[in-house]
């Protein structure tokens, strides 16, 4: 279980002061999938980093099955995988090779990450490229081998920031039922997303963020009776309006 509770960040420069995250609360459980909701610049990918431990909230507590990720910042890691856009493979390594790299960075011995791999690569039909040059893969094939990276170390929380963001059809739709499987075994999911037609089709609960806050925090089915509205694009827009985000547009 993920628990985060009022919790802030605030970014400064010479110039000006961004209060990234203001005061947010939800929690996501396992054998669900929670998405976090809301334009480019809501805070959505500060929210997730903070969770990972890549970054310290200003105030608040999160926490990873118990895990503080201040305090317990290595026991967090070792329970959740991070797939983010930015994670960009390339260069003369092979996927097996950046596995073993990354079993390393998680101090996993050899012998299971050598294990983990063979799993991986059933599991995401990798055989074939296995061994391959990164800079020779297509983009499926690349985003197959963050999957494995990220889950080399079988974490307990997954965690997808825009998992579909820049992916043509076929290979979102090849994250999107990866996603669905990784809900049936259990593990505890957040995805952060701007397009409301993939949160529709994964997300148990969504919270909805617009500025740092957090305006919006139920099951699907409860936001659809709420707001009289079956759909979900339609429920973001209204929920926009409400809290004045359209007025300049």
């Amino acid at each position: 279980m993920i628990e985060v509770s009022q919790v802030h960040k605030t970014f400064k420069s010479r110039k000006r002061t961004v209060k990234a995250v203001d005061g947010i609360s939800f929690k996501a459980v396992p054998g669900e999938i929670f998405g976090l909701l809301g334009p480019n610049g809501a805070g959505k990918t500060t929210t997730l980093r903070m969770i990972v431990t890549l970054l310290k909230p200003d105030s608040g507590k999160i926490s990873v099955f118990g895990y503080d990720t201040v305090e317990d910042a290595r026991e967090v890691r070792k329970r959740v995988g991070f797939l983010t856009s930015d994670m960009k493979l390339a260069g003369s390594l092979s996927p097996r090779e950046l596995m073993y790299f990354f079993g390393d960075l998680n101090h996993i011995e050899r012998s299971v990450v050598e294990k983990r791999i063979e799993e991986l690569a059933e599991y995401l039909g990798m055989k074939d490229f296995l061994d391959e040059r990164v800079s020779k893969l297509s983009t499926g094939m690349k985003q197959k081998a963050a999957i494995a990276i990220s889950l080399i170390h079988d974490p307990q929380v997954i965690i997808f920031d825009e998992p579909t963001n820049g992916l043509d059809i076929i290979t979102a739709r090849m994250v999107t039922e990866f996603i669905k499987d990784f809900k049936k075994q259990g593990k505890t999911i957040i995805i952060s997303t701007h397009i409301m037609s993939v949160a529709e089709k994964l997300c148990d609960k969504v919270g909805i963020i617009l500025k740092g806050k957090l305006v919006e925090n139920d099951y699907l089915e409860n936001l659809y009776e709420k707001y009289q509205m079956n759909d979900l694009e339609d429920i973001f827009f209204a929920v926009a309006e409400r809290e004045g985000e359209l007025a300049d547009v």
